[in-house]
C-alpha cells in the first residue's frame, strides 16, 4: 500500500472515531511510511514510535491504533506518536505536550 493511500483510509478512521490525524502532512506520512515498514518486517503494523519485538502476541498492545491511543487522547490531545490527535489539539487549544508512554517495560 502506497502512504498516501493509507493516510487517506487513516483519516477516515480517525474521523470514524472522534479524532483526527495531525494536520503535519508530512509528519503523518513518516509515521505511515513506518507503519508500512513494520507491517513489511514483522506482518503487522507495529507503532514505529515503540520498540517492537516481532512477536505478535507480545506486541498487539501497540498495533496502530494501539491499546493507550484513545486514554492518550482524551488525557493528552494526542496518541503517543502524534499521529491521533483531537480536533482542539490540531487547532492548538491544548498545549502540546510529551505524551507519557503507558506501555509497561517489562514488554
Amino acid at each position: 500500500m502506497m502512504p498516501e493511500k493509507l493516510c487517506e483510509a487513516l483519516a477516515r478512521y480517525a474521523e470514524s472515531q472522534g479524532m483526527e490525524l495531525n494536520t503535519d502532512r508530512d509528519f503523518v506520512l513518516d509515521i505511515v511510511r513506518g507503519l508500512l515498514k513494520n507491517e513489511e518486517r514483522y506482518g503487522y503494523r507495529s507503532c514505529p514510535c515503540r520498540l517492537t519485538t516481532g512477536i505478535k502476541e507480545r506486541d498487539e498492545d501497540v498495533v496502530c491504533p494501539c491499546r493507550y491511543r484513545d486514554d492518550d487522547v482524551r488525557e493528552y490531545g494526542s496518541c503517543y506518536c502524534y499521529l491521533y490527535v483531537s480536533k482542539e489539539w490540531n487547532e492548538g487549544k491544548i498545549p502540546h505536550g510529551v505524551v507519557p508512554e503507558r506501555r509497561s517495560s517489562g514488554r
